[in-house]
């Protein structure tokens, strides 16, 4: 019981932490998954995980979420940018080649490469917000950015900032409106993986309380942090953390 607690927590922390940062949830859960059995981690502990992420993003911008039904038109955005990513995500997953792009020389090189465009997107200039800019247009734009999330390794967080700081929207808003378009992707792969087990007889045993609750922790300290660390500096170190990230997993591959 011991060692599936380490385990929770480790999966947690990496879920909580990455899902919200511009490194990649997907990719380090796969590369933790390569190195070490992990005994705990199931399709449910994973359910379990998205959910908690998914309960700390809404509880972090319930106030936002909640004057949604007065602003109708953030919510139609929403929406919108969430929907080229929802119907790839249903694609990839029912024909199953999504697992095709679930192994380390594709998670090396996205990583690589996407972080580079990060560093560039990121040097834009700064005059756009959501509450004034952010448009049909715009928010299309980074929902087919957003389909590229689906390769473990680019990042959905990284991703939908990149295309936002290319379209020139400020760090603080390109990470909110990343923030609130994670609100369906959440939902959307916590369909997706009880529809996998529809047929299984669900067990809400303690770690799955536990993974859901960690889970949930994680994500919201993350994402308060980040909010504020976008006050205040550029997205530079976590380029850096990628390359050598990318760097690391390539020797690896190729030497």
């Amino acid at each position: 019981m011991f060692q599936d607690f380490i385990e929770i927590l480790v999966l947690s922390a990496i879920q909580g932490i990455s899902e919200f940062l511009p490194i990649s949830s997907s990719a380090h859960l796969i590369i933790v998954s390569s190195l070490y059995d992990l005994k705990a981690s199931s399709l449910l502990i994973d359910i379990s995980l998205h959910l908690g992420s998914l309960i700390a993003i809404i509880f972090f911008f319930r106030k936002d979420l909640f004057s949604l039904k007065n602003n109708h038109k953030l919510l139609k955005l929403i929406i919108i940018g969430s929907v080229p990513l929802i119907i790839f995500g249903y694609i990839l997953h029912s024909t199953e080649l999504i697992h095709l792009l679930r192994n380390i020389k594709v998670i090396a090189w996205t990583t690589l490469f996407f972080g580079i465009i990060l560093y560039f997107a990121d040097q834009k200039k700064t005059d756009q917000n959501i509450s004034s800019n952010l448009s049909i247009k715009s928010i299309i734009f980074i929902g087919l950015f957003q389909i590229l999330a689906l390769i473990p390794g680019v990042s959905r967080a990284g991703i939908t900032m990149t295309a936002a700081r290319f379209l020139n929207f400020n760090r603080v808003d390109s990470g909110k409106i990343s923030f609130l378009l994670s609100i369906p992707a959440l939902a959307g792969a916590s369909f997706l993986g009880l529809k996998d087990i529809q047929n299984e007889t669900l067990e809400i045993n303690l770690l799955v309380i536990i993974a859901i609750v960690l889970s949930f922790l994680f994500s919201y300290i993350t994402v308060k942090f980040f909010l504020n660390y976008l006050n205040k500096f550029s997205l530079n170190i976590f380029v850096i953390y990628r390359l050598i990230i990318a760097l690391i997993l390539l020797s690896i591959i190729y030497f």
